[in-house]
């Protein structure tokens, strides 16, 4: 295959050597980690140095770290009515911010008629104001937020929202599968009561996520009931190899944090000044906030992502529409509709993500098939509307 620069770290990230190696050697061993014999109890010590690991990155117990399938299935385990925190009451009602992920807008164990979605600003954080009006409200609300948003990277007063939900007696959830790696992600500091991350988005294997409890929650009804694992909450022998990896991708991804977010931070500026350059009128979305300091999503009057993304592609450079959740189909962002920006936008945003090892060079790359992409993509587009 030729030279190609994958630019979709956000929808999924390669494999990190630490994590391939913590696999293999899991992959080796024969016992299964309920078993009390020798292979059985190996196996249990490779899980529970795993959660040791993950609890410690998120300032939590091992004992509240679930392991799931992933992110979507933590989420959908976390939207449980009758939760609560020690004695408090129960929530019988979920909010969810409008920009939220597929799985936590499907709203969970939640009834249709007991959700109700919370509006974010023009700059696609979550509308503080709005959440307090509607916290004033009878019965008390699980509140679900993301910690970074997948398409935009802006970052939400994830703790501003803690305060206030606490303060009327409701629970938050914070679904942290794109922050974890990229920004702090300690659930005590976050207000949180449960927390969701997920392996694949910062270097772990695909089919490993976990769900993380706050010290104070009860209640919370298993996803799978049968053999007892995961303390009860998720029957199913566990995936011993994904965990192994899961934990050494989460050490790797935390050791190289700070200096990472400063590297990326200065090729996403390279990045977007590159693209102004050839594009002046271009609009990167939630610029002015804060945002994962890989992310950049942005468009160009006249733009449609579909082309640009295939376009891209035949130049060798991965990048993508936005969230990539919807079985590779090119849709109108809801993101960008619950900015309230128009379908026309919403319909032209391309996403450019970053990681680990993307280089100035990789940036050049993408820059210079924006230059040859740019001029035809919009000329075309436009003509085609004139």
């Amino acid at each position: 295959m030729p030279h190609r620069v994958y630019l979709d770290w956000n929808a999924t990230t390669p494999l990190r050597h630490e994590a391939r190696e913590a696999m293999a050697e899991a992959w080796d061993l024969q016992g299964n980690p309920s078993s009390v014999h020798a292979e059985g109890r190996h196996a249990r010590r490779v899980v529970e140095e795993a959660r040791g690991a993950i609890a410690a990155a998120v300032g939590a117990l091992p004992r509240n770290v679930i392991f799931t399938s992933g992110g979507t299935e933590g989420n959908a385990l976390a939207l449980s009515p009758g939760l609560r925190r020690g004695s408090g009451h129960q929530v019988q009602r979920l909010m969810v911010s409008a920009i939220e992920h597929a799985s936590v807008l499907s709203g969970g164990q939640f009834r249709a008629d007991c959700i109700s979605k919370l509006e974010v600003t023009p700059a696609g954080v979550l509308d503080l104001g709005r959440l307090a009006a509607n916290l004033d409200n009878e019965p008390p609300a699980l509140v679900s937020l993301m910690l970074a948003n997948n398409e935009t990277g802006a970052v939400q007063p994830v703790a501003q929202a803690a305060e206030a939900i606490h303060a009327a007696g409701g629970l938050l959830h914070v679904d942290a599968v794109q922050g974890l790696g990229k920004i702090p992600s300690d659930i005590k500091a976050l207000g949180a009561d449960l927390m969701t991350i997920s392996a694949h988005k910062l270097g772990g294997p695909k089919g490993i996520g976990a769900l993380i409890l706050g010290e104070r929650l009860q209640g919370l009804p298993p996803m799978l009931r049968g053999g007892g694992q995961e303390r009860g909450q998720r029957a199913g022998t566990e995936n011993v190899a994904g965990i192994a990896g899961f934990g050494a991708a989460v050490k790797a991804a935390l050791g190289e944090l700070p200096n990472e977010t400063v590297r990326q931070d200065r090729l996403r500026g390279q990045l977007e000044s590159g693209l102004r350059r050839h594009t002046p009128d271009l609009i990167v979305f939630s610029e002015g906030v804060p945002r994962l300091s890989n992310s950049t999503l942005f468009t160009v009057p006249g733009l449609r992502a579909e082309t640009a993304v295939i376009g891209f592609d035949l130049e060798g450079i991965a990048v993508s529409s936005g969230s990539a959740c919807s079985s590779g189909k090119v849709q109108p962002s809801h993101v960008l509709e619950a900015m309230g920006f128009g379908r026309e936008m919403a319909n032209g945003a391309v996403r450019v993500s970053l990681g680990w090892s993307t280089t100035a060079e990789d940036i050049d790359c993408c820059l210079e098939a924006w230059r040859k992409l740019a001029g035809t993509l919009l000329r075309g587009e436009r003509r085609n509307t004139a």
